[in-house]
């Protein structure tokens, strides 16, 4: 029988596969990116908090907790707004490109968030990313708007990573999961209100986007959010961020596959994205073997 970790490792990078998809659905689905995120959050709280009740967990959480868990919510939710319409008003290929670079923005803030120094490699593979990024925008200037949607989206994931890292061995994951959730579902609420969007066509979208709507919900959300942050409490949040690398991998391969022409993009552009990936992995393997190192002295 494999190990309980094995099981976990193997699990989350099905989970990150899952999270490849959820471009392709941003894209699929025809209405904009709040609304789109409001019917993700609203009735992926419900789906959670049934399952929850069907297996009576408790709903308890502390007070600092909560307070942490709403936050948590309100960033993950602008978050999925940012990354979607990065989504729509670019494509696939772009948005996921721009987001590969998580991974070592997080390595870059994790030392500030957690009071620790510096490493010389993580600066040098920093300022490639940087160059990396200019590569692609150079290339592909006009998704500028959607790049910039998508490092705003970054920014709010790795917030959100932070954040949560340090709160995810306090609680069940699935008590965390349905608070996350519906902040974000309320703050969503809150801006459609304010936008004059929480009418009655909020309502009327057509068949083949509750068929998208109800995937994204239930398997690239409920599912997904769940585990995610259960693995949190195996991996520290860099090791987190670099497991998410292979999302922007899969979406962009489901986009050429899907989409054809219009995710094919410049030999530049897959240089830059290349870079990107390989800057990650290289602060991946010099962290693990810093790691190992240091067990053994």
């Amino acid at each position: 029988m494999p190990s309980d970790k094995l099981k976990s490792t193997l699990h989350f990078h099905f989970i990150v596969f899952i999270f490849g998809f959820t471009a392709i659905l941003g894209k699929l689905i025809s209405i904009d990116a709040v609304s789109l995120v409001w019917y993700r959050m609203v009735l992926a709280t419900a789906v959670v908090a049934l399952f929850m009740a069907v297996r009576r967990i408790s709903f308890a959480l502390s007070t600092k907790q909560l307070y942490i868990m709403l936050i948590c919510g309100v960033l993950i939710a602008l978050h999925w707004v940012f990354f979607f319409h990065a989504v729509k008003v670019s494509n696939v290929s772009v948005t996921l490109s721009i987001m590969s670079s998580g991974a070592l923005i997080t390595a870059l803030v994790e030392p500030i968030f957690y009071k620790r120094t510096f490493v010389w490699y993580e600066i040098v593979l920093g300022l490639i990313v940087v160059v990396a990024l200019g590569l692609i925008m150079q290339t592909e200037y006009h998704y500028i708007e959607g790049m910039m949607f998508a490092f705003i989206a970054i920014l709010l994931s790795v917030a959100f990573t932070l954040i949560n890292g340090k709160a995810i061995h306090k609680s069940d994951a699935r008590v965390m999961s349905v608070y996350q959730l519906g902040a974000g579902a309320v703050c969503m609420s809150i801006i459609l209100l304010m936008q004059g969007k929480f009418t009655v066509e909020l309502f009327s979208i057509s068949k083949t986007d509750i068929l998208w709507i109800s995937i994204l919900v239930i398997v690239c959300t409920a599912y997904a959010f769940v585990v995610s942050i259960a693995v949190m409490r195996h991996l520290t949040p860099f090791s987190l961020m670099l497991a998410i690398n292979m999302e922007p991998v899969y979406g962009i391969l489901f986009g050429i596959l899907i989409f054809g022409s219009d995710e094919k993009m410049s030999f530049a552009f897959y240089i830059g994205t290349l870079l990107i990936l390989l800057s990650v992995l290289t602060n991946g393997f010099l962290k693990l073997k810093k790691k190992m190192s240091s067990s053994t002295n």
